[in-house]
């Protein structure tokens, strides 16, 4: 396609963009960043990236010539805005793309939680040699809300722990022989007084923002974890605070709050039984060369017209749906 112009907006190095250009000789490709982004989405056929700046995204749909949008992230909510998921232009996500990263950022999470790392931690800081009992993921019942590539790849890792793995999903599809019970979303709140472990790693979109509130947090056992590793703004902060400052939930480990960065008045920062990083789940030295081989191998499908990876037929869910023919990352692609 003559004169078919690509923004980039992820941390790309020149050898990326290279490898972008040798997949479409005949597109211009400019590394735009965060600071021109808004600016150059104006006159983009395809964009490929993050926006964590503010966009003007009716007006590029107003404009009319950006067709075809690839997100670096799994999460959509960064571009998923009314005008875009009214218009035309296509939209595919980078899920599955970080979850090896993602589950392995979980399940640290969730073992530093149960061996009371943080507590020792500390007690090196002071130079105390000091010994507490701690818990055991080992044999432990774990809830999975939203089984995609996040969510399978945990599963996958949790079975070294020989957890008994329950799972809800829109689509509750292709079950792994090592989920016990794969459940429609709609059975959440059968699922909730089962666990010991609750893992969020499902979209925010208009259906799951503020999910987690005090009726879902009032089903799980006084001794459960919430674990959030997806989008901070699926759970209710207020009524975490308090389901926790009671006594009706043990502890919360999150990678990702609402908003970001957390504010230093928040009363999460300092309750005992919770965990919080400063979402770097996806982070790793290699997580660039995925995502530019992903967005490659989907620009070679664009040109010739093949169906694209991790296509959002509904973007109002903000994720591929599996089982519908879509070819998803990670599976046989």
């Amino acid at each position: 396609m003559e004169n078919m112009k690509i923004v980039l907006c992820y941390p790309v190095q020149k050898h990326h963009c290279e490898q972008i250009a040798a997949a479409a000789p005949e597109a211009e490709v400019i590394d735009a960043g965060q600071e021109r982004l808004a600016e150059e989405l104006f006159d983009a056929d395809v964009f490929c990236g993050h926006a964590k700046v503010p966009v003007d995204w009716e007006g590029v749909v107003r404009r009319g010539r950006l067709r075809w949008i690839q997100s670096s992230a799994a999460g959509m909510d960064h571009c998923l805005v009314p005008p875009v998921i009214e218009s035309d232009i296509v939209v595919t996500s980078a899920s599955g793309v970080l979850a090896d990263q993602v589950a392995e950022h979980t399940v640290a999470l969730t073992t530093g939680w149960f061996r009371s790392l943080p507590t020792f931690f500390q007690a090196q800081q002071r130079k105390e040699f000091i010994r507490r009992p701690t818990g055991d993921l080992t044999g432990s019942t774990v809830g999975i809300v939203g089984l995609g590539g996040v969510g399978r790849r945990l599963a996958e890792l949790l079975r070294g722990f020989h957890a008994r793995i329950l799972a809800t999903d829109m689509f509750p599809v292709d079950k792994p022989d090592w989920v016990e019970s794969l459940w429609p979303a709609d059975r959440l709140f059968d699922m909730l007084p089962l666990l010991d472990v609750l893992v969020l790693s499902l979209p925010l979109n208009q259906t799951t923002r503020g999910l987690i509130d005090a009726a879902v947090l009032a089903k799980l056992k006084p001794h459960a974890l919430l674990v959030n590793v997806a989008r901070g703004a699926l759970v209710v902060e207020a009524d975490l605070v308090e389901a926790l400052e009671n006594g009706r939930l043990a502890g919360a480990v999150m990678d990702v709050t609402e908003p970001e960065p957390l504010p230093i008045t928040s009363r999460l920062w300092d309750l005992p039984g919770v965990i919080i990083t400063p979402h770097v789940g996806g982070q790793s030295a290699w997580r660039i060369d995925k995502m530019t081989e992903l967005f490659c191998r989907n620009l070679r499908r664009w040109l010739a017209g093949r169906p694209l990876i991790n296509y959002l037929s509904d973007k109002r869910l903000g994720f591929p749906i599996r089982g519908s023919g879509t070819p998803i990352w990670g599976e046989g692609v």
